[in-house]
């Protein structure tokens, strides 16, 4: 068991975050007109607005609340907040922007698998990551009912200190999850497939910020004549 569990979370992590780097960086490299959003707006408008701003609001807090959260060293922190506290707040906010992704995640999952027209314009890969990313949400909100049992912060010092071992390379950081509740590691284990994921998919065009645009010249608009 503690073989598995090294496995799963001691070297896996380390396998995705490389497929994610070296796959990332070669698609950029060689498949630049791949990069891009594919939006099917234009296909299809009913409900699209409200389900991709629930969607993409919901999501982009959820990934910078995990990226703080996990990767922060508690003595940054324990001068402000406690332990406790700070799992307080992540469950508030997390459990709000987690119900905002799955409402307009699951908007579009659905538009995407059964509008005719949406439908005959995406790939497989389209239809599969915006499922994953559904059941994904889906299991973090479920890991809040047993997380309400542990108030006293434990937890989620534990998968921080596992992020955080990963990231420093020390060989031990699986030790972190033993014991830990199977909800967790099944969310842990589809994440870290998600970095997997992640360069084969338009999940690509998030890496792209149009900063050139801020700084771009005025673009002249005549009238007609």
């Amino acid at each position: 068991m503690s073989y598995l569990n090294t496995l799963l979370f001691g070297i896996y992590p380390y396998i995705a975050l490389i497929v994610l780097i070296l796959g990332t960086w070669a698609r950029y490299d060689q498949g630049q007109f791949t990069w891009r959003a594919q939006s099917s707006q234009m296909l299809r408008k009913k409900n699209m607005v409200i389900a991709s701003v629930l969607f993409h609001v919901g999501i982009l807090v959820i990934l910078f609340g995990h990226l703080v959260g996990l990767l922060t060293p508690h003595w940054a922190y324990e001068w402000l907040i406690t332990a406790g506290q700070k799992q307080v707040m992540a469950i508030v906010v997390g459990g709000i922007a987690g119900v905002m992704t799955l409402i307009g995640g699951g908007m579009l999952a659905y538009r995407r698998l059964t509008d005719p027209r949406v439908k005959a314009s995406s790939t497989f890969a389209d239809n599969m990551i915006i499922v994953v990313l559904v059941i994904q949400v889906a299991l973090g909100l479920l890991t809040i009912p047993p997380t309400l049992g542990h108030l006293d912060g434990g937890n989620m010092l534990r998968l921080a200190s596992w992020a955080q071992g990963i990231f420093t390379f020390q060989g031990d950081a699986a030790d972190n999850l033993l014991g830990m509740g199977w909800i967790y590691k099944i969310h842990i284990l589809l994440g870290l497939t998600i970095f997997v994921l992640f360069p084969f998919t338009r999940l690509v065009h998030m890496l792209s910020v149009p900063l050139e645009y801020f700084g771009r010249r005025y673009q002249v608009v005549r009238k007609r004549a």
